[in-house]
């Protein structure tokens, strides 16, 4: 069994420092910290969560709230590559991880009464529902949260830089040469408004005027049932649009489904770009541009922040993170 002092050996710091580590302690620098960490992950080291709980008086626990409206679940790409990227550092660290519900013990209660009963020292919020008072309540405790795809002014957040992707998507297309560029939006939620955002101010940067027409609302939870209503609704425009910026990758598919459904073709007769560069976009026929969000990003700085609020007390804090555009085949110019 490895002990704390096969990592001493290994790593050339002392036994105390060593137990500093893994105790909490803040009198330990980041790189020795890092060192000390990774040579206990290498050597399968795991140490004892109860002594530790007694001594820094912390749970060692994250609770994960992921509410995810469209059936995917844990499925759903952005939470994959959310969840990877946080649980990678959050473990490194000597946390576990727990999914938070509203119910507990059969029976009714909160995410703050769960949060409470399991003792969780933080939460990660991942794909949040500002409509939910649960989840309002939970906000307005003390228990460090930080929140992916919202904006607070109580809790840490974190996003993609949803107006500057989706300014690049319309200016690419309009570099094509395209001027009837429609949008299929993310409906009410954060991502979904700041990705409209970016699309009307590039349209007026761009000296293009917004056609109330071309913009179509798809579901807050981005479905491809949704993309395809909101296509066939584009379709069915005296003008049809040349091009189509859909808010999220599964609405871009919905949308490319509905555009062959009736009889045209991607890029052919209408160009597409989406927004998140989901797996399965370059495998599509033809393959999705779109506009590429690092998920695995998103949830490491996450887990950097949170446990930095766990363990430095920190108050609030804001990141973003920037976006590419991924050209493939799905647009043509004209």
């Amino acid at each position: 069994m490895v002990t704390i002092y096969d990592i001493a050996e290994k790593t050339g710091f002392s036994p105390t420092t060593v137990s500093k580590v893994f105790n909490g302690y803040a009198d330990v620098s980041q790189k020795t910290r890092r060192k000390i960490l990774d040579t206990a992950e290498q050597l399968g080291y795991l140490p004892n969560a109860h002594a530790r709980s007694l001594t820094t008086k912390r749970s060692w626990t994250i609770g994960v709230l992921f509410v995810e409206p469209s059936g995917a679940g844990i499925l759903h790409p952005y939470f994959a590559g959310v969840i990877e990227g946080f649980k990678r550092v959050a473990t490194s660290k000597g946390y576990d991880l727990m999914f938070i519900s509203k119910d507990i013990g059969g029976k009714k209660s909160g995410y703050l009464e769960h949060c409470k009963i399991r003792g969780v020292d933080g939460v990660v919020v991942i794909l949040p529902d500002y409509r939910d008072p649960y989840y309002a309540e939970l906000l307005e405790s003390s228990i460090p949260c930080v929140l992916l795809d919202q904006e607070s002014v109580s809790k840490s957040t974190i996003y993609s830089d949803n107006v500057e992707g989706s300014k690049r998507a319309v200016e690419y297309l309009y570099a094509l040469g395209h001027r009837r560029i429609a949008h299929i939006g993310g409906g009410q939620s954060f991502a979904g408004e700041k990705r409209m955002q970016g699309y009307l101010q590039a349209m007026k940067e761009l000296g293009v005027p917004a056609n109330p027409e071309y913009i179509i609302q798809g579901s807050y939870d981005y479905t491809v049932e949704s993309g395809k209503h909101a296509m066939e609704e584009l379709l069915r425009c005296k003008q049809v649009p040349t091009a189509v910026f859909a808010a999220g990758d599964n609405l871009a598919v919905g949308a490319m489904m509905a555009i062959r459904e009736h009889g045209l073709s991607v890029p052919g007769d209408i160009s597409i770009v989406g927004f998140d560069d989901i797996e399965m976009a370059k495998f599509l026929t033809p393959a999705l541009t779109t506009v590429r969000q690092n998920t695995y990003l998103l949830g490491s700085r996450a887990a950097d922040m949170l446990i930095y609020s766990i363990e430095e007390g920190a108050s609030s804090q804001s990141d973003m993170i920037s976006v590419e555009l991924v050209v493939r085949d799905s647009c043509r110019p004209i």
